[in-house]
């Protein structure tokens, strides 16, 4: 092979990648590789301080290549890498859709699209245009508008529209739907198991929605769909990527793998391996490094594409189309965002806005709100999914304590209460005696233990208030508070409501 020949195809495969990296300025391999044809960089929260940090970090980054995509995995709502550290300003998809008001929904993606362009964000994978028909879905959740085809479609289109008003280009995902599945593809390879039939009435609306409404990219999901391929994942399928997407779909823009280094491909086809098949049928541009953020492993998926080539199981057409796809979106992308950026600030009143509006009060709110004294908070912790940054935080309690002095609280996990004879000793109910009780949850449906301490808890404080931070299930206690999200925007409109600053409105 010619050092020509040779310089050419690793242009071409750098030109493919989205690698994460480790640190809040660029490291050298990261310059050195942007200088050598990297096409693009994605930022995770380990890159992120402020937004004017990661304004000097893009702009170190540009400074080698102008043109370079700077891709962010930021949804608002409980995935947020721009606000890891303190929790979203904004309530995440599931709020929006419960509020189903459109214009709400394009005006948070809208703010969000500013913010990401003041700190020189060319690309955001998001929105999740997933419908969370499978209520013990582990991965998605409240990461979805809903449960209906037809109102995650309507937001799909509004906040696609929304933030590429902002200049920043959005990325649909989880193509074909992740919705309806029980496994999570950061650690094993779900089945999405439905008819061509069923498919197309429950999970592609949205998804055609988000085409309409000119969506810049679409992300490919890790799970197997029979109906239209029933030996490769999404990601790994021409039947999916090439037949459906681009040819059914009539998708032009850019398709983005998920993580590629997941478990639901890498662990059957290595990271590599996933990589080479993954361009093969169709993706444009490779996400890795999300959990392997170093230069080794970026340089075995450019060494694997280029080995593929030469070994003739990936088309030297492919690959180029590939790199010439990326460096079309870079060009029509980066432009925008340096002509938005210095407009209007974003404007952290419109999620706050939003969360208030997405609660839904359930019971007697006669006597209950606002509480009478201090409670005694009591939040039930569940292990979060690999999307969710572990260090977000969530929950009431810390924004009840700054309305009302004298709130106490305790956070117990499912490991805390094995080692208790019972919830309500572990809860220490003797600190809410005479005093209101706030039990708080998180998907307390989807955790049987979660739901056994709520039990308990009810039963012995009849007059609890439950806030449900999660998907909404049963009612509890005297008051059932869901703010259908975790965000910092809706803790703080739940505490708002508890300590009477503003006033509860019951569920229609």
């Amino acid at each position: 092979m010619s050092g020509v020949r040779s310089s050419e195809l690793r242009r071409l495969a750098l030109a493919v990648l989205q690698p994460g990296f480790v640190g809040t300025t660029a490291p050298d391999w990261v310059l050195r590789a942007v200088q050598d044809g990297l096409g693009s960089v994605v930022l995770f929260s380990r890159n992120i301080v402020s937004i004017d940090q990661v304004a000097r970090l893009t702009a170190q980054l540009r400074a080698e290549n102008p043109d370079l995509v700077v891709a962010i995995d930021e949804e608002s709502g409980d995935v947020t890498r721009l606000e890891s550290a303190t929790g979203s300003s904004r309530p995440g998809n599931f709020a929006l859709g419960y509020v189903d008001d459109v214009e709400l929904t394009a005006s948070v993606a809208a703010d969000l699209g500013r913010q990401l362009s003041a700190a020189g964000v060319s690309l955001n994978y998001a929105p999740s245009v997933d419908v969370n028909s499978n209520p013990d879905n582990p991965i998605i959740g409240v990461r979805a508008f809903g449960v209906d085809p037809d109102v995650v479609s309507r937001h799909a289109g509004a906040w696609v529209r929304g933030l590429q008003s902002s200049g920043v280009a959005a990325c649909a995902k989880h193509f074909p739907g992740h919705g309806d599945v029980a496994i999570d593809s950061h650690h094993g390879l779900p089945v999405y198991g439905a008819s061509r039939e069923e498919i197309e009435a429950q999970a592609l609306p949205p998804f055609r929605a988000a085409l309409d409404a000119g969506v810049r990219a679409v992300m490919s999901a890790h799970l197997l769909v029979p109906a239209y391929d029933s030996d490769l994942p999404a990601t790994l399928s021409p039947r999916i990527l090439g037949g459906l997407l681009r040819g059914e779909l009539g998708f032009e823009g850019l398709v983005v793998t998920d993580a590629i280094e997941m478990g639901a491909v890498s662990d059957r086809y290595g990271a590599t391996g996933a990589a080479v098949a993954a361009v093969a049928a169709g993706a444009d541009a490779l996400c890795v490094g999300g959990e392997h953020a170093d230069e080794a492993f970026a340089v075995d998926i450019v060494d694997a594409l280029v080995r593929a080539v030469l070994a003739g199981d990936l088309s030297d057409e492919r690959l180029a189309d590939a790199a010439r796809r990326v460096r079309e979106f870079a060009a029509d992308s980066t432009g925008p965002v340096a002509a938005v950026a210095g407009g209007t600030p974003a404007n952290g009143a419109v999620g706050f806005s939003a969360a208030q509006r997405a609660i839904r009060v359930r019971g007697s709110l006669s006597g209950v709100l606002p509480v009478s004294a201090p409670p005694h908070v009591v939040e039930l912790s569940p292990s979060v999914n690999l999307a969710i940054g572990k260090e977000t935080p969530w929950g009431v309690a810390d924004y009840l304590v700054r309305q009302l002095a004298g709130t106490t609280s305790v956070r117990l996990g499912q490991e805390d209460l094995r080692l208790s004879p019972t919830a309500e000793r572990a809860s220490g109910l003797d600190d809410a005696s005479g005093r209101p009780l706030v039990v708080v949850v998180r998907d307390a449906a989807r955790h049987p233990w979660m739901t056994r301490a709520l039990e308990a808890l009810t039963r012995a404080r009849p007059d609890a208030i439950v806030v449900e931070m999660g998907l909404p299930g049963r009612a509890w206690g005297a008051v059932t508070l869901d703010t259908h999200g975790a965000s910092t925007a809706s803790g703080i409109a739940v505490a708002e409501l508890l300590a009477g600053v503003r006033e509860a409105q019951p569920a229609a």
